[in-house]
């Protein structure tokens, strides 16, 4: 029972994503093709996709982990099938690499995109993203300790400044005296 209901999702899963494929290629007709080779190039050279080179492992994984533990009986023939599913589904890799591509051929002209690719696989680019995700670290922690010293001085300078007002101010008539201070005798 569980199982089917499973299959039921993953149906709808890829009916979902039949539809969207169709959606997705009636868009790419209006990018020129040398568009997405120059949007393919970009993503390439800047490495956009590959944080998602992992999903696929990680649904299988977790996938055979929840299956095996409803079904431990069935360990072997699940991992086999899963494994199975896994690379044949491992093609649709693809999918989201022309996606992407449609995604950065809308935001970006193909002489912009063939430029960012120039760039990124240059030897500065590529020092750019090798070392950049270090030097945002550097940056956020000098603006931390900044930030930290700029309101400690502010605090300090503000209660400097009205210190200094209050300071000055006599007691306004009729306020009660300061706590220690004699009372003020009322003039006649």
């Amino acid at each position: 029972m569980i199982l089917t209901n499973r299959l039921r999702r993953f149906s709808v899963m890829v009916a979902a994503s039949a539809f969207a494929a169709v959606a997705f290629s009636a868009q790419a007709q209006e990018i020129a093709e040398s568009h997405l080779k120059a949007a393919h190039a970009a993503i390439s050279a800047i490495h956009a996709t590959d944080s998602f080179d992992s999903i696929l492992p990680q649904a299988a994984a977790a996938l055979k982990q929840q299956l095996i533990q409803q079904n431990p009986d069935m360990q072997e023939v699940i991992t086999q099938t899963v494994d199975e599913k896994t690379l044949a589904l491992a093609a649709r890799r693809a999918d989201l690499e022309k996606e992407s591509a449609i995604a950065y051929a809308k935001s970006f002209s193909e002489q912009n995109l063939n430029e960012i690719a120039a760039f990124y696989n240059s030897e500065a680019g590529k020092k750019l993203i090798e070392n950049g995700p270090i030097a945002s670290r550097e940056l956020v922690k000098a603006a931390e300790i900044w930030q930290n010293g700029v309101a400690r001085d502010l605090a300090e300078q503000v209660g400097e400044k009205l210190k200094a007002v209050i300071g000055t101010k006599a007691p306004a008539e009729g306020a009660a005296p300061a706590e220690g201070a004699a009372p003020v005798a009322p003039a006649n």
